[in-house]
């Protein structure tokens, strides 16, 4: 009996965790991850100023915000798949929905639950939030829904994913944060700076992401610039945003950017972009898998920038 226990209690567990992990593949980790540091970050940027004790103090409402925004994601990404079952059984295979690990009405109540949180959530912790969810939500709904379903025009579908990540949430998080800190709440040229990379930054991996994808877009006729222009030009296009990011965020801590470090700006982005060029050099376009490992170093990069930047004005 006692030999039969731990065996019994392992069989109850391993259903489970196997449920937890697929959901967290549902969820697209590296998105998750996006999301969770673009609210660290625009907590710290706008508690700069602040001081210590009173980003301390407002912690509960950096966590609300953050598991409204975290609901929101897995919304927009869960939508996503749902639509594109097919194609992903070419693309992703792995993803929960194309494995067959979650079924289709499993898939729906995931998105419909974590859709009303978000806005739940997001209508309890103020207008700003609200705002951002909640225009974050139609766009990410528009670019994957039908009729309207977006992503089917590749100008389209880039300007949703960086007119999210890049304006909407970096904005309007801000301004909410700096609310309850009680500072002026209006846009600081600190945020103005991140915008702007982060918009541009974004527009480099919302053309690159379809480029491991070509096989499942091609047979389910899913136009992309990764389609329309080929893999070495949407490489090359990509690497040079990613530079010209780099670039302007170092001029911008030469020049002094208000309320950054110099040194952490020119220092920070000069070895990123030494990174970027040693890893570009060594990118088989020819490998499925080797553009695919390209693309989330790709995301790491972007992922950085959200702990720099915040580093850059705490140590202002």
């Amino acid at each position: 009996m006692n030999q039969s226990s731990p065996s019994r209690s392992q069989s109850l567990t391993q259903p489970f965790i196997s449920r937890l992990y697929s959901l967290w593949q549902f969820s697209r980790p590296h998105t998750i991850v996006g999301t969770s540091l673009s609210v660290l970050a625009l907590y710290l940027i706008a508690s700069a100023t602040a001081g210590r004790e009173m980003a301390i103090a407002h912690l509960g409402q950096g966590l609300g915000v953050w598991l409204a925004c975290l609901c929101g994601n897995i919304y927009i990404v869960g939508l996503n798949q749902l639509e594109d079952v097919a194609i992903d059984k070419i693309n992703k295979p792995h993803l929960p929905l194309a494995s067959g690990e979650f079924s289709q009405q499993q898939g729906q109540w995931i998105v419909g639950v974590t859709g009303a949180l978000a806005l739940l959530g997001a209508s309890l912790l103020g207008p700003w939030v609200l705002a951002t969810v909640g225009i974050s939500l139609a766009i990410g709904t528009a670019y994957s829904l039908p009729p309207v379903r977006l992503k089917r025009f590749p100008l389209l579908a880039a300007l949703c994913i960086f007119s999210v990540r890049g304006v909407v949430v970096n904005v309007g998080l801000f301004l909410h944060f700096s609310q309850i800190f009680s500072t002026q709440a209006r846009v600081s040229p600190a945020i103005y700076a991140l915008t702007l990379f982060i918009v541009t930054f974004t527009v480099a991996i919302a053309i690159f992401k379809d480029v491991p994808d070509l096989e499942g877009d091609r047979k389910y006729q899913i136009a992309t610039f990764a389609l329309l222009l080929g893999k070495s030009a949407i490489f090359k296009i990509a690497c040079a945003i990613i530079i010209a990011c780099y670039l302007g965020a170092i001029g911008a801590g030469v020049l002094g950017l208000p309320g950054t470090h110099s040194g952490v700006m020119v220092a920070g982005h000069g070895l990123l972009l030494g990174l970027l060029w040693w890893r570009s050099r060594a990118v088989d376009l020819s490998d499925k898998r080797a553009i695919a490992r390209f693309y989330q170093f790709i995301w790491k990069l972007f992922f950085l920038e959200y702990l720099l930047f915040p580093l850059a004005c705490w140590l202002a």
